[in-house]
């Protein structure tokens, strides 16, 4: 990713008007789960079964990501064969390593085989991976973006592939030699800057931000929502569906348990400022945390510090939730009222009966 940074006029009344409570429930029936490849807390085979778990217990959906480990869509066919509702999201694939047509046709052949649960979650990732993993320029992520999302889109629904753009000039009018299952399949952008929400607007179903700061929704909403009029869509037309760094702890959770959550959730908060290039820096320090972030880049230079420990208690408490079962719902009714509309929460470590267990409470919690 990279930092985009301009000035969208949009007319306001001066302020967010609150959903209402019941409103703001609504979102509880779309909470979903992320298991990032990368991250798997065991083996995969005990991954598939938390996600059985979580199937069962009614998450809407589940999130896989990718980097240089794991590949994406052979662990997403995976998941389609052991489960049975579940929405089975792509958080995220690039725009690089494959191309437009490629990621159509996977998409469309997990769509059918799973009786249209899958979403496909697009991003740029980032410089390194794209140029020292995938040895591609990075080059116009928010450009090429359009064009993927367009293309794709084409195919999906069937038509003659003919495009002009940038980056793709496609003349011979191949079309996909199976009828998707969905011509609308869901498109989520991984789109955190200002050009790429407003893009995401005009063309995405929902997008996936990553640490914006809780009391920021609103300017989220209002930037998609500027898109989407662009466009001469309704308001509305792209989901907010954050990926929470999550820690729900035990309802006898002591205060040593309470620090030892924080430490956890600050250690991927504080790689992200300090070894995710400057994009999530610069996020953070434009929504007012420009001291927090300059800290925690601070402590990365010197060996004997963890990073993780110069993360502020109000940076944290801005970008993840943390606290029993009844506490993260407490927090997550706060986000949706501020405009969050799918909160993807971290799959919670533990042996595959511990997960159970906490999964459980927290769609008891999410039910009441």
């Amino acid at each position: 990713m990279m930092s985009e940074k301009l000035f969208i006029p949009i007319k306001t009344e001066g302020h967010i008007k609150r959903m209402t409570s019941d409103a703001a429930r609504t979102y509880r029936k779309r909470v979903g789960l992320v298991a990032e490849i990368p991250n798997f807390p065991g083996p995969w085979t005990e991954v598939m079964e938390k996600v059985k778990i979580a199937d069962e217990l009614g998450y809407d959906s589940i999130w896989l990501g990718e980097s240089w480990g794991y590949e994406l869509f052979t662990s997403m066919a995976d998941l389609v064969r052991v489960t049975k509702r579940i929405k089975i999201g792509a958080g995220i694939a690039n725009i690089y390593s494959r191309t437009p047509a490629v990621l159509a046709s996977t998409v469309a052949t997990l769509d059918e085989r799973s009786g249209g649960r899958i979403i496909l979650g697009l991003g740029p990732s980032g410089a390194n991976v794209i140029e020292h993993w995938h040895g591609i320029p990075f080059q116009k992520p928010v450009k090429r973006t359009r064009e993927y999302v367009e293309i794709i889109r084409t195919i999906l629904r069937g038509e003659k592939l003919i495009y002009h753009g940038e980056f793709f000039n496609l003349d011979r009018g191949f079309k996909l030699r199976f009828t998707p299952l969905r011509a609308d399949l869901p498109i989520y952008i991984a789109a955190m800057g200002p050009k790429n929400l407003l893009q995401s607007g005009e063309i995405a179903d929902g997008v996936l931000p990553v640490y914006w700061p809780d009391d920021k929704w609103g300017e989220m909403r209002e930037i998609l929502d500027e898109g989407a009029r662009l466009a001469g869509r309704p308001p509305h037309s792209s989901a907010i569906a954050p990926y929470v760094t999550s820690v729900i702890l035990d309802e006898h959770a002591n205060e040593s348990d309470r620090a030892a959550a924080r430490l956890f959730a600050a250690s991927p908060l504080a790689f992200y400022i300090g070894k995710m290039g400057v994009y999530y820096s610069e996020m953070l320090t434009r929504h007012g945390y420009g001291a927090e972030v300059a800290v925690v880049q601070e402590a990365w230079k010197h060996k004997d510090k963890n990073p993780a420990e110069a993360v502020s208690p109000a940076l944290l408490e801005a970008t993840a939730i943390i606290g029993t079962p009844k506490e993260v719902v407490a927090k997550l009714d706060q986000w949706a009222a501020s405009g969050v509309d799918e909160p993807l929460l971290g799959m919670p470590g533990g042996s595959i009966d511990e997960v159970g267990a906490t999964l459980s409470a927290l769609m008891d919690a999410l039910s009441s």
